[in-house]
């Protein structure tokens, strides 16, 4: 398993995380696939559905031979960050902020990202050992948002999820985003009901695309 350190500079490096949610186990795999090789270098698989750890594992397992980390999202509470880490995820990924989930992750060496958007949250989650903070939900509180919080925290690695897409992902990356996470907006859900990796494949690299032209302006 990389270290923290590794895997987050593996989700800056790729700019996007992609939002797995919801996914049955028989399409995730192929899913995954067809993502990392869109050139989205991490995964977070939700941990609100059904054979979350079985997914993850399965995961980890196909993309072995790739530089792609894969992660586990919402993660509520320390049990299921011991569970989600048992079966190989390499950064969790949380909604809100809770110490506990935290300590378990710096225990085993996981990168944690829990989820802030005030500066009481924000400054709970570094106090605990958060390693990057996920502005959650960031269409609530816009790009604007993450100077905000940087402001008076100093340079604290923001990662905003929740309603980013390809017409504002260079907003929150101008406004010193790290990286996005997104989910449907870059997860062709009808293309996986009709099983069209290939499409899969095409919207994930477009999305991808807009954040690679964002960072070159």
């Amino acid at each position: 398993m990389s270290s923290s350190h590794d895997v987050r500079d593996r989700i800056i490096e790729s700019g996007v995380l992609a939002v797995l949610r919801g996914i049955d186990e028989d399409d995730v795999v192929p899913v995954a696939r067809a993502i990392s090789e869109a050139g989205v270098g991490a995964l977070e698989v939700t941990a609100d559905g059904t054979r979350t750890y079985e997914k993850i594992a399965a995961i980890d397992r196909e993309l072995a031979d790739t530089d792609t980390v894969v992660g586990a999202g919402t993660v509520l509470d320390a049990a299921s960050a011991q569970s989600v880490i048992d079966a190989g995820a390499e950064f969790l990924v949380s909604p809100h902020v809770d110490p506990e989930v935290v300590e378990v992750c710096n225990r085993h060496g996981v990168l944690s990202a829990p989820g802030v958007m005030t500066p009481t949250e924000a400054v709970t989650a570094i106090d605990a050992g958060a390693d990057v903070l996920k502005m959650f939900p960031a269409s609530t509180v816009g790009p604007g948002h993450i100077g905000a919080l940087q402001g008076p925290l100093g340079d604290v690695d923001v990662i905003p999820t929740g309603g980013v897409d390809r017409d504002n992902v260079a907003d929150y990356l101008e406004a010193g985003a790290v990286a996005v996470g997104a989910g449907s907006a870059l997860v062709d859900y009808e293309a996986i009901a009709e099983g069209d990796m290939d499409q899969v494949r095409e919207s994930a690299a477009a999305f991808v695309e807009a954040v690679e032209n964002a960072r070159a302006e």
